[in-house]
């Protein structure tokens, strides 16, 4: 790619980008939110056309019109969200869209194909078994697989790693390898540096939709790297003051659901983080999504200032003064569909209404408020949230519980595809609760967030608490693994 620029409506997204990638290269794409990482994925996957610039595969200038350009000349692109139909086995959504014929041997021959890619990629996978009873590290497997069908040449992976535990990403990186090892190139997008340090090759860093630096990994450091990505020197990533804590705000006894949550108990007070963390699937969310109502507990006593409440749905836990924000912001927290005024006053309307109708002037002058205390970058109060970056989503449904008054915050892997800058600012922001008197569950798989935040540590493992460590300056994350793992 050579002197790639593309603009939106009112937004420059890319100025003058330049990349180039190698057969068995793996270069890493980094730049915060809203750098034009994904602009530049979209380009090269043909859902977009730059205004300027030009794309070259092995000398020859290509124009991506349409996806299937991308996809004819060796480009494949795998995403953050999975694509796969659930319903479907592996084999189906491999070759999904591609004419089977109308006999039976084409099917078998889709079979025979697709046990071939897994066997290249040194995996085994139920070929027919719907995906969706299947892993989330095996329906990434999944996704490779069908971008290989495809005889790639170039892999674009857009942070793949997110919702998988150590040892499978662990696999994957064997996988990459092997794939690298073969000529295939690789684009690798994440937030995880440790990921980028282990795996690439070679970097990119956009900033501001600009290219900031191309150069060798071996000639970076952590801290290097952090400052081309946010364009400033961070001294520390994140040291929180030493907690004051008070009287007990949360209390939880013997909560339990089935095999998911066993007799899980723990206090949590008034100016403290107590820190939640194992492997996924340790029945941490579960938990999280118990105290909330979300989901019914089978047995357990929930107490909110020494009070007991009796959650049934997520409506008494807000009434109680307990919010959650999940993990999966997206689908689960926000309406992409309506703007982030609206997504702030979500859980207040009853309070702003007057004979049905919302005082929109006290919705906006709230909000506003909020906007300059959790310095959130709007253009405008009517702008869709699903225009804002990670980091703003999340800043704007911390401002929807803050204003409601909430006591409780339960929060399900706050930083999850947030940029480094902008963890920074969600981090005081959950130091700031913690100041103000609220009482925190941290839940996080990134066990140096969990190091820097927490008062507490509560770890996890088949659905149990396998031990409790106070925190403090001599607390390894190996301390950590050892009680997840034990």
């Amino acid at each position: 790619m050579r002197n790639i620029s593309k603009s939106f409506p009112g937004v420059q997204a890319l100025s003058d980008v330049s990349l180039t990638l190698g057969p068995g290269e793996i270069r890493a794409l980094m730049g915060e939110n809203g750098a034009g990482k994904s602009t530049l994925i979209r380009l090269l996957a043909g859902a977009h056309q730059p205004d300027s610039g030009t794309i070259s595969i092995d000398g020859q200038e290509v124009r991506m019109q349409r996806p299937l350009d991308a996809i004819q000349a060796g480009i494949g692109v795998i995403y953050q969200e999975l694509t796969l139909l659930p319903v479907l086995n592996a084999v189906d959504n491999m070759f999904l869209g591609r004419d089977r014929g109308h006999f039976w041997i084409p099917r078998r021959q889709e079979q025979q194909r697709a046990a071939a890619i897994f066997k290249r990629m040194g995996v085994e996978i139920p070929l027919d078994v719907p995906v969706g009873q299947l892993s989330v590290a095996q329906q990434q497997l999944i996704e490779i697989a069908r971008v290989l069908a495809h005889d790639v040449r170039i892999l674009i992976m857009d942070e793949p790693s997110a919702a998988l535990t150590p040892p499978e990403v662990a696999g994957l990186f064997a996988l990459l390898r092997d794939l690298k090892s073969q000529g295939i190139g690789i684009i690798y997008i994440s937030h995880r540096l440790e990921e980028i340090f282990q795996l690439a090759d070679s970097v990119t860093v956009l900033r501001d939709g600009r290219h900031v630096a191309n150069c060798l990994v071996a000639e970076l450091t952590r801290s290097r790297l952090i400052e081309l990505m946010v364009g400033r020197v961070l001294v520390r990533e994140f040291q929180r003051s030493q907690a004051v804590t008070g009287s007990t705000v949360l209390e939880v006894s013997g909560l339990s659901r089935d095999n998911a949550v066993k007799n899980i108990s723990f206090q949590i007070r008034s100016g403290e983080v107590v820190g939640l963390t194992g492997l996924v699937g340790a029945g941490r969310t579960e938990t999280a999504r118990l105290i909330f109502g979300a989901d019914q507990k089978t047995s357990g006593t929930i107490r909110v200032d020494g009070q007991t409440i009796h959650v049934k749905s997520p409506g008494d836990a807000i009434d109680a003064g307990i919010c959650l924000l999940t993990e999966d912001r997206k689908s689960q927290g926000l309406v992409p569909a309506r703007s982030v005024r609206e997504n702030f006053s979500l859980a207040s309307l009853m309070r702003l209404q007057t004979g049905g109708l919302i005082r929109q002037h006290e919705e906006s002058s709230a909000f506003a408020s909020y906007v300059e205390r959790l310095h959130i970058r709007i253009s405008s109060q009517e702008q869709l949230i699903s225009q804002l970056s990670g980091g703003n989503q999340q800043k704007v449904l911390l401002a929807r519980w803050l204003f409601r008054n909430t006591k409780v915050f339960l929060l399900d892997e706050p930083t999850r595809g947030v940029d480094i800058g902008a963890k920074q600012e969600i981090y005081q922001l959950i130091a700031d609760l913690a100041q103000q008197g609220k009482a925190v569950l941290l839940i996080s798989s990134e066990l140096p967030e969990i190091l820097s935040l927490s008062d507490r540590i509560l770890v996890m493992r088949h659905g149990g608490i396998s031990g409790e460590i106070q925190n403090g300056p001599g607390v390894t994350q190996e301390e950590i693994m050892e009680l997840a793992t034990a």
